[in-house]
């Protein structure tokens, strides 16, 4: 049954090993001397970004082809290269440009069409293929043990950001296969195998939030929100920020089109939603369906709105896995049967806790790196400057003179919801899973 789950997962890009991550560690360049232009200027990029040049070294770049593009891996590095270059361009120096040159758009539009990803820097861009690993033998559920192939600041503190979603994903594999099987064993009325299942789900859960947890080691919440998050801003709601249409993708002789699309964020981690929808989390608050709290019907999506959006910016072949999942996933339904052993319900319920208890540790964290910081001044060892950023961009009006006092009416996220409201949403609609 293991290599039948296996190979399932294979036809849909996912490791049995790594899950979302790939099955061998991303690579670190593109060798094919062609490429030798694209990776100059990432080797490159954060002196580039702090000394305001990389637009003009992005406008001296030839419009390279993707024909050498061959293996997978390199057609995830180039989409890697692009996404940074692309944010780079965008949000270098005090006033974002609008538009993002045929150097950087008809390559990365051939890319994106290939990776079934939008062309802007996503949650595969950041964290899925963008590591390399210390120590092998280690493994990567350690983010100790990894290092970011590329950050936008070169500061320690946004690479442990990029590397505890890494290690989360690389800690979550595990439970991928674990959630097929229960599955499986739902048809079959495996009662041991399902209580089996569902208690390793709690513990892995659990795992996930001790990883997620260790954000505050190496990033802090000054220089993330002040350097970092405003360069991983996207284009989709920024007109505060002077992007009322977003960013004009120019392929050239007169070619191209106004483009919207929200940043990266932990919302694009199909782990995350792959643990929704097997446990039936119905997110109808989100945007759309308005059925019972907690309760996923086979009629209706268990994800809606914003968090169904995010699916478009995952990779082609995951958000088609979580399609299908979606069709089998018959775990809930199982559990509300008045026939249930109490104990099988019992551990499906420690799985929601142990879910809603991850929600709440992220809520925890976004209080303290964008709640927080948003209701006051830069801390005095954070560079002062004009710059119209991501928390300018937050709010409609720009009547305040600091930015942080524009969030604080109006908590935005970089994938562009309204920050507290829909994290807190998320979280009780999870616990509303619960089957009684």
């Amino acid at each position: 049954m293991k290599e039948r789950l296996e190979y399932f997962l294979r036809e849909y890009g996912i490791s049995s090993k790594n899950g979302f991550l790939p099955e061998t560690t991303p690579l670190r360049r593109l060798d094919d001397p062609y490429y030798t232009p694209w990776e100059a200027i990432i080797g490159h990029l954060p002196e580039l970004v702090a000394n305001e040049q990389a637009r003009s070294k992005i406008d001296d770049l030839p419009i390279l082809e993707t024909t050498n593009l061959k293996l997978d891996a390199e057609w995830q590095r180039a989409y890697v290269i692009l996404g940074f270059l692309t944010h780079a361009y965008i949000w270098e120096g005090d006033c974002p440009s609008e538009i993002v040159p045929p150097q950087l758009t008809c390559p990365f539009l051939s890319v994106s069409e290939y990776v079934g990803l939008p062309p802007t820097a996503t949650y595969a861009t950041l964290s899925l293929w963008n590591y390399d690993v210390k120590t092998p033998s280690c493994g990567l559920a350690e983010p100790e043990n990894l290092s970011s192939l590329h950050t936008l600041t070169g500061t320690k503190d946004e690479e442990w950001f990029y590397l505890i979603s890494t290690a989360v994903e690389a800690k979550g594999s595990s439970l991928i296969l674990g959630m097929l099987r229960c599955i499986q064993a739902v048809v079959e009325n495996d009662s041991r195998t399902i209580l089996s299942c569902l208690d390793a789900t709690t513990t892995g859960i659990n795992d996930l939030g001790i990883i997620l947890g260790r954000m505050h080691e190496h990033c802090d919440p000054q220089i993330f929100y002040h350097k970092v998050r405003p360069l991983l801003a996207g284009s989709k709601g920024m007109a505060a920020a002077g992007l009322a249409r977003g960013v004009f993708y120019d392929e050239g002789n007169g070619q191209g089109q106004w483009r919207q699309y929200s940043g990266g964020s932990n919302a694009q981690s199909s782990l995350i939603q792959v643990l929704d929808i097997f446990l039936g989390v119905d997110h109808h608050a989100t945007g759309g369906s308005e059925a019972s709290p907690g309760i996923a019907s086979k009629n209706t999506p268990r994800a809606n709105g914003f968090i169904l959006e995010m699916r478009k910016y995952m990779p082609r072949a995951h958000r088609e896995f979580l399609a299908h999942v979606s069709q089998m996933s018959n775990v809930r339904e199982y559990i509300s049967l008045p026939s249930v052993e109490a104990g099988i319900r019992q551990a499906y319920n420690n799985a929601v806790a142990a879910l809603v208890n991850f929600r709440s540790i992220h809520l925890q964290i976004v209080a303290r790196y964008i709640v927080m910081p948003s209701r006051g001044p830069p801390a005095p060892y954070i560079a002062q400057g004009n710059r119209m950023n991501l928390a300018t961009a937050s709010s409609a009006s720009l009547a305040p003179a600091k930015p942080w006092e524009v969030e604080k009416r109006h908590l935005t996220g970089t994938g562009g919801t309204n920050l507290m409201p829909f994290l807190k949403r998320t979280r009780d609609e999870t616990r509303d899973a619960v089957v009684i």
